[in-house]
């Protein structure tokens, strides 16, 4: 019993800093002067070496191997900080500090180029990511092992690259069917204006709070790409705004409210322990999934939205509840992953798979990445890529260093039509409440069947306890044939 408890002090010490390095992530999306970035790096990398020395602490093998854990839970802490600390052994200390000195280097330069769609500026500090990742996941992989799989199980422990690609080739000659069937048909309104940008805030401050949303455990801050931070007690999101599509903000906002809520309703008897976090970001992407596409895009709340929309912006081009349920799921083209319609998204995620799991595996180098992405994207979705901030500047994720991350978007898309499916079973006044802008009903199902329990379980696991049965792609497709067959009339 000594042995674990001085296991799990030194392992709360460890989260708590954690948490400090997560924070400074946020301040340098948020805000953090841009002529601060090398001193951020800095900062970064010296936090870095702290987190990398505390985790690979030889007294963590030590402890692990006389301690002894006396039920499910405390089974679950040995099992997460043994594979922490396994992980973080095989890489190497200088390696860490390097990759998190250069990826926050490397996001600042990110967005400066994508602000001047000028990718060779770029291309340098990509290559350096590149590199310094492929030594990562050589050091973490055995030496006949695949690179990239080492990588995706720091996003989806116990899934491998080759099961998501059987996944993704399950998806998409349903998805690409489906996509052509729509686009056949007359697109559906759009809505028009201008949307005071404070007025938007406005709007989803009480639509995060409408979801359960805390806000004195969090805050709402504008950056240029949407994210979610923090965990247990400080849990933060962050959204945009554009003065003619509300919609950005709205969505992008229930969304990270998803992720935060995740977060903040995990069992506070797991605060600061390797179980108080969201098991994975499949998992989580699940949650922020189905609060922003199952929830807040069905008929019934977007027409109590509808409302809420014409109290704040009067006329905006649409006159009715059921042309504002067509705007909100509108299929058309367009160049962005954050931006798409849910029938597109996956096939957005899977580009981005593919690519990036040739670049780590050395399939693809860096410098023909740009043409790569564009040949794909035409191939993929029918019509050329326009500039570079529409293409392979557009996300964040491989400035610094996210390799492996992308295919756990889709993951989470097949993860809540599981969910929802059980939804739907379990709350039969789901659309009535949704209707009336209240969302407790579904929330709290998701708190109690799954948010609650953050790490306790492996990510399929924690799909199954939550549903009944183990996660597949057909609850996701069964739900998009049936919404945009009815939406488009097929």
């Amino acid at each position: 019993m000594i042995a674990f408890a001085e296991l799990m002090a030194f392992q709360r010490e460890t989260e708590a800093l954690g948490q400090i390095a997560g924070r400074l992530g946020w301040d340098q999306e948020t805000m953090m002067p841009r002529g601060a970035a090398p001193q951020r790096g800095e900062e970064m990398s010296a936090m870095e070496a702290v987190l990398h020395a505390r985790r690979s602490d030889p007294r963590i093998a030590e402890w692990l191997e006389v301690a002894e854990a006396t039920d499910a839970v405390e089974q679950a802490y040995l099992r997460e900080i043994r594979r922490s600390y396994e992980r973080t052994c095989k890489v190497p200390a200088d390696l860490a500090k390097t990759l998190a000195r250069v990826t926050s280097e490397a996001q600042g330069r990110w967005a400066q180029a994508r602000a001047d769609e000028d990718v060779a500026t770029f291309m340098p500090v990509l290559k350096e990511v590149v590199a310094l990742k492929r030594e990562e996941g050589q050091a973490l992989s055995d030496a006949d092992g695949d690179v990239y799989d080492a990588m995706v199980q720091d996003y989806e422990k116990g899934t491998t690259a080759a099961e998501i690609a059987q996944l993704f080739d399950a998806l998409r000659p349903g998805l690409v069917d489906l996509r052509g069937r729509v686009l056949e048909k007359p697109q559906a309104k759009g809505v028009r204006g201008h949307f005071d940008a404070e007025k938007q805030l406005q709007l989803t401050e009480k639509l995060a709070q409408s979801f359960g949303y805390q806000m004195n455990h969090g805050r709402i801050d504008k950056a240029v790409h949407p994210f979610c931070s923090g965990g247990g007690l400080d849990v933060r999101i962050t959204t945009r705004t554009s003065d003619d599509d509300p919609f950005n903000c709205i969505y992008s906002t229930i969304h990270e409210t998803g992720h935060a809520c995740y977060e903040q309703n995990i069992d506070k008897a797991y605060l600061l322990t390797p179980l108080g976090s969201g098991v994975s970001m499949g998992v989580h992407e699940s949650q922020s999934r189905i609060y922003e596409n199952q929830l807040g895009r069905s008929r019934a709340y977007t027409g109590w939205l509808f409302e809420q929309m014409r109290a704040r912006f009067g006329d905006f081009g649409i006159d009715t509840p059921e042309a504002f349920y067509a705007a909100v799921n509108a299929v058309h083209k367009g160049y962005i992953r954050t931006e798409a319609d849910e029938l597109q998204y996956n096939l957005h995620v899977m580009l981005r798979f593919d690519l990036e799991r040739a670049l780590m595996q050395s399939d693809l180098e860096v410098e023909d990445l740009e043409a790569a992405w564009n040949d794909r994207f035409e191939a993929d979705f029918g019509y050329a890529v326009d500039k570079p901030s529409n293409g392979v500047l557009q996300d964040v994720h491989w400035s610094v260093g996210l390799f492996g991350y992308f295919p756990t978007y889709s993951l989470g898309n097949v993860y809540a039509g599981c969910l929802y499916q059980a939804l739907r079973r379990d709350v039969p006044m789901l659309e009535q409440d949704l209707a009336n802008g209240k969302t407790s009903g579904a929330t709290s199902w998701l708190k109690n069947n799954l948010q609650q329990h953050g790490g306790l379980r492996m990510p399929v696991d924690t799909i199954a306890h939550a549903t009944g049965e183990a996660p597949n792609h057909l609850p996701l497709m069964t739900y998009l044939e049936q919404k945009f067959s009815e939406l488009y009339d097929l």
